[in-house]
């Protein structure tokens, strides 16, 4: 962990005023760390609760980082509960309420229980990032939902609190990038019936030897985001051509989304897919086509 510590201290334990420049910068107002670090999350968030006079709670993604949640970058915004607003950049100052039973101490520093990080990322994030990261959340360390209810209801409406309500029971931990949560929210805003996340593909013998992103299994349906690790890894897209081959075989339609696809885009094409495997699904088995499944293309890109 690099240096972290609050600049008067430092000088009321004998360091040279000229020294401190020389040697060290500051993070946040009165917190120094040498000039020549990086600093870490971690390091951010603990200068955060030094800058708040030691009073405050990290809550937010980077409590969500603590908790274990992956995809947290190190210059994430850090997000402090304190009595007093102060604000600085790269430091997200939250005036509200938190009870004592709201605090977990994890390696010295205090911050939001899981339930209360849930609650309070749910109410602040936009909508699609709020899903990412509550998926995420629940993903890494499981909570209770009603955990976050009893929240809700100790605190009344308070501010994001109807966002965080619609939210909730639609948090899934298979979503395995905040991206696929992206996809599976807007799938469901234009309201496909919820998708089932992380769906066994399973061959003649009746083993699984895939797992789609998400999709609707009676329809053989499935919506797949690919990230760049398809587009740097040459193993990675070789072996994803493979596996989609034998994801076809088995009688499975996969919508393929990429970054470059504009929402509205992705949106036509599973819409297609979903009417087209509809009736499929409605003949009689006798009179279903043994024609080949077809993944749709990718040159629907955003303006």
């Amino acid at each position: 962990m690099t240096e972290v510590f609050l600049g008067v201290e430092a000088l009321g334990d004998g360091l040279p005023r000229s020294e401190l420049r020389r040697w060290y910068r500051p993070i946040f107002r009165g917190v120094y760390i040498p000039k020549n670090a990086t600093p870490t999350l971690r390091d951010r968030a603990v200068a955060a609760w030094l800058t708040s006079g030691r009073t405050g709670v990290v809550t937010g993604v980077a409590a969500s980082a603590w908790h274990g949640a992956d995809w947290v970058d190190d210059d994430e915004p850090i997000e402090i509960l304190v009595h007093e607003r102060r604000k600085q950049a790269g430091l997200l100052v939250r005036m509200d309420r938190v009870a004592d039973d709201e605090v977990v101490t994890l390696d010295g520093l205090p911050v939001a229980t899981r339930a209360r990080t849930a609650f309070d990322m749910g109410r602040y994030l936009k909508r699609a990032a709020a899903m990412g990261r509550l998926d995420a959340l629940m993903r890494a360390a499981p909570f209770e939902r009603s955990e976050v209810t009893a929240l809700m209801d100790r605190y009344g409406p308070v501010r994001g609190v109807r966002q965080l309500r619609q939210l909730l029971p639609l948090i899934d931990p298979g979503a395995e990038s905040l991206k696929e949560s992206w996809l599976r929210l807007l799938l469901i805003d234009d309201g496909f019936p919820i998708p089932e996340t992380q769906i066994p593909i399973v061959d003649e013998t009746g083993e699984a030897f895939a797992f789609v992103d998400m999709g609707w299994r009676q329809l053989r349906l499935a919506v797949e985001y690919d990230g760049d690790q398809h587009r740097t890894s040459r193993p990675i897209y070789v072996n994803d051509i493979r596996r989609l081959e034998r994801i076809r075989r088995c009688g499975w339609e996969v919508v393929r989304v990429i970054k470059e696809d504009h929402p509205g885009a992705v949106l036509a094409r599973v819409r297609e897919a979903f009417k087209r495997r509809a009736e499929i699904d409605e003949m009689p088995e006798s009179s279903r086509p043994l024609a080949p499944i077809r993944s749709f293309g990718r040159n629907e890109t955003a303006a």
